[in-house]
């Protein structure tokens, strides 16, 4: 019998945080794919999440439960599937897998104690702890998966019109669009989706991922280590910065080392800081510290959770947190920490209204044929009440 795969989020999910209060940790994109994609494609199969809004569809007499925030490669993939029943895989102190009947697979919560299995340690272990680990290791997660998803398979042809440096790192899929555009895949790989398009003019240096359906406009500047989920637009300049999915960002502006979430929409002309000018360490708004901490690095942007928007023109400080359905708009640099339905801008915020927020994300959703569904109405409530003791406005 087949095992049953779980990602579990363990207690991943407020270092994670706003992205983890829409998606389960391996719905988080890194590289090419999502975490979960990437089990999948080692694995195979069903994959079922477990996490504090989204419980498993499955569970059997056999489960191969999975940390979600963890990064596979082959190597880790032999250790899990070695596993034995009632063995967990373990990094130092920190569970990486484990092999459990049905009433253990049932039963977890982020407080679930698994000293009591037998412990096969393991080493070399990479984890997206922090929000800021999505794009510091979006560049080696764009090689590895591009290995993983193009081997043995052929490029569509590239066309004669284009600048081309490193032809052999360069695959496109069935449907893309790459004409007059420089693609320079010297310092890393160049992956362009299924149906995607590159308009003419277009600046793209490697590591890059373009997903499925998505449109570089004309003339933009992208830089390496750089990941643009399905269904997005995006133009300006973009650096070492990851959207998801189904998020636009249309027009000229600067963002930089950030993560950007689905259904989300930057205003023309806006820009993120992602360097202080006294060249110091960023700290950005920690949900688990309940205030701001150091990341340790001197380069750090803008993390926009799911459905928030900002108008045009919008400043946005180093190490800025948006949290989910937040409208931000007006002259001035926001608050480094803009709470989940947020309404305003520099001159201060007001709580977005709940039925407002819907209204709005129906809306958006609507114009790519997609209807929000039950269990996304509820979650929109979920999150508005669990942040509801971060706008204190």
């Amino acid at each position: 019998m087949e095992d049953n795969i779980i990602l579990w989020d363990a207690n991943s999910r407020t270092n994670l945080l706003p992205f983890t209060f829409t998606r389960p940790a391996a719905s988080i994109r890194v590289g090419i794919f999502t975490i979960a994609e990437k089990f999948q494609q080692y694995l195979g199969g069903k994959i079922n999440f477990h996490s504090n809004n989204f419980l498993p569809e499955h569970i059997s007499d056999s489960n191969l439960v999975i940390r979600g925030n963890i990064l596979p490669d082959s190597s880790l993939i032999k250790a899990i599937t070695d596993l034995k029943s009632g063995e967990i895989l373990m990094s130092k102190d920190v569970f990486i897998a484990g092999k459990f009947h049905r009433d253990i697979a049932a039963g977890l919560s982020a407080s679930t104690q698994l000293q009591s299995h037998k412990v096969v340690s393991y080493s070399g272990a990479r984890f997206i702890n922090h929000i800021w680990d999505i794009f510091s290791q979006n560049e080696q997660e764009i090689l590895h998966d591009f290995e993983l998803l193009t081997r043995e398979r052929k490029s569509q042809p590239i066309h004669n019109s284009n600048y081309v440096k490193g032809s052999q790192r360069i695959f496109l899929e069935e449907g893309a669009i790459v004409e007059n555009v420089s693609l320079n895949a010297s310092a890393g790989p160049i992956y362009i989706g299924k149906d995607a398009e590159i308009m003419e003019g277009a600046l793209i240096r490697g590591p890059f991922a373009l997903g499925e359906h998505s449109v570089v406009k004309m003339g933009a500047k992208i830089y390496g280590g750089t990941t643009i989920g399905p269904h997005c637009k995006v133009g300006g300049e973009i650096n070492n910065s990851v959207f998801f999915g189904h998020s636009n960002k249309g027009h000229d502006g600067f963002i930089g080392n950030a993560v950007i979430g689905e259904w989300c929409n930057i205003g023309a002309d806006s820009n993120n800081s992602n360097l202080k000018n006294n060249y110091d360490e960023v700290k950005v708004w920690s949900y688990a510290k309940q205030g701001f901490v150091n990341t340790g690095l001197q380069f750090c942007g803008l993390f926009m959770g799911d459905h928030s928007k900002c108008a045009i023109n919008t400043m946005f400080n180093t190490g800025t947190v948006v949290g989910v359905s937040a409208n931000i708009f007006g002259s001035g640099f926001p608050r480094n920490y803009v709470p989940s339905f947020s309404w305003g801008g520099a001159s201060g915020f007001i709580t977005y209204n709940l039925d407002k927020a819907l209204e709005t994300a129906e809306r958006v959703m609507a114009r790519r044929n997609k209807k929000l569904s039950d269990h996304e109405k509820n979650l929109f409530k979920n999150i508005f009440e669990e942040t509801s003791p971060y706008r204190n406005f």
